[in-house]
């Protein structure tokens, strides 16, 4: 079995795939299925959350591109920012993961937190689409993201 150990800041080719939805790319411990149907484990820093684009390799130098898995979501779309930032507050207060874009906020599926936000006046969508929410101020990132630390 293959051991992804570290992130790929290269930008080599990669040598397969994997598909993980968001569940499964905010755990630093995880046995995967790679695309090439190989399974790896994956052993990153505690607080790893991974990104579609990462590059995973193994010691041996294997690289393993991740793709973010589509997944049922839901969209909530204003272009009043307002109403966005409203609903973004409540919907923090509850601890939930949110992916924010311009004239969105995107969750995983709840019909109660739909019902929620729908009642602020956002229209709400089911979406079967990429999830990639903001991690937190505290959280490791991928290489794509930078630290704050000087």
């Amino acid at each position: 079995m293959r051991r992804l150990i570290a992130f790929d800041r290269d930008g080599k080719v990669p040598d397969t795939t994997v598909i993980l939805p968001y569940d499964q790319r905010q755990k630093s411990r995880l046995l995967v299925t790679l695309e090439n149907n190989e399974e790896a484990g994956v052993f990153l820093p505690r607080g790893t959350v991974l990104r579609g684009g990462d590059q995973l390799k193994t010691e041996q130098g294997f690289i393993v591109l991740v793709v973010s898995a589509p997944e049922k979501t839901s969209t909530a779309y204003s272009k009043e920012p307002l109403l966005l930032m409203k609903a973004s507050y409540h919907l923090g207060n509850r601890h939930v993961a949110l992916q924010l874009g311009e004239c969105f906020v995107r969750y995983q599926h709840d019909h109660v937190l739909d019902e929620m936000v729908a009642a602020f006046g956002l229209e709400v969508r089911h979406e079967a689409v990429s999830f990639e929410p903001e991690t937190g101020a505290y959280h490791s990132h991928g290489p794509k993201h930078h630290s704050h630390e000087h």
